[in-house]
């Protein structure tokens, strides 16, 4: 049976101080549930929250890393500091990644191998459409095409590993969000994808989680489609109580 997953990914905010007391307040409210539960952060704070969660099921992750161990990469963080820092998830191909940084599929596997030929980490592959894509009815061949260029080389029991966020582009920080309904046909398609590459062992076992605008008065309509395992929050984890209230839906 999967384990839902909901994942905080805060981007570019919060000090490593308004980190602190962002756990501090997190703590006092979080209780030890079946769903899993993440805080995805820029890597000023990752050892701060390693150190304020320590002794919860609340797990840590980065929000991106580079592909080689160590080089002339100015402003990369690379995997062996990752692990120093004990992380337990990172996030891989955010679609601002993708848009503002250059990030392409190819790069996007590279750091999936990475990761999962050489840690316990736990990447969070996020794929999704423009709303350009989306009104021209290409949804489905722009998020299979990422998928099957991210998971290129990739072995089954690697991916069944993995945790795999629905993002479309066109809800990320807008305030729009995508039905329900049209969240979990893209989750369907996504899992139907993975059990074309691989099988249905496979498709069973991975996470599903759907991000875009995701908000304690959406999460619980968004969380009953069959095939939506958990969530990936934006502007809502950045609250303590708005992100226990969606743990909690």
């Amino acid at each position: 049976m999967r384990i839902p997953f909901i994942a905080g990914n805060w981007k570019m905010f919060k000090t490593k101080k308004e980190a602190k007391e962002f756990a501090e307040e997190f703590r006092t409210l979080y209780k030890d549930t079946d769903v899993r539960t993440a805080i995805c952060a820029p890597f000023t704070q990752l050892d701060t929250l390693k150190e304020a969660f320590a002794g919860t099921s609340i797990g840590v992750g980065a929000q991106n890393v580079h592909f080689e161990d160590e080089g002339a990469f100015t402003g990369e963080i690379s995997l062996p500091m990752l692990k120093e820092i004990g992380v337990d998830y990172c996030v891989i191909g955010h679609s601002e990644r993708r848009q503002y940084f250059n990030e392409t599929d190819e790069t996007v596997n590279l750091k999936l191998k990475k990761l999962l030929n050489e840690s316990d980490i736990v990447p969070i592959l996020c794929v999704g459409e423009n709303l350009e894509q989306r009104e021209a009815g290409r949804e489905k061949e722009i998020v299979e095409g990422q998928i099957r260029a991210d998971l290129a080389g990739i072995s089954a029991d690697k991916v069944a590993s993995m945790v795999i966020a629905y993002e479309p582009i066109w809800a990320i920080g807008t305030g729009k969000t995508a039905t329900p309904e049209q969240a979990g046909e893209m989750c369907a398609v996504i899992r139907g994808i993975i059990e074309e590459l691989y099988d249905e062992d496979t498709c069973d076992r991975v996470i599903i989680q759907y991000g875009g605008s995701v908000k304690p008065e959406n999460a619980t309509e968004i969380m009953n489609m069959d095939e939506i395992d958990g969530a990936l929050v934006g502007g809502a984890s950045l609250i303590p109580q708005k992100f226990m209230d969606i743990i909690n839906s």
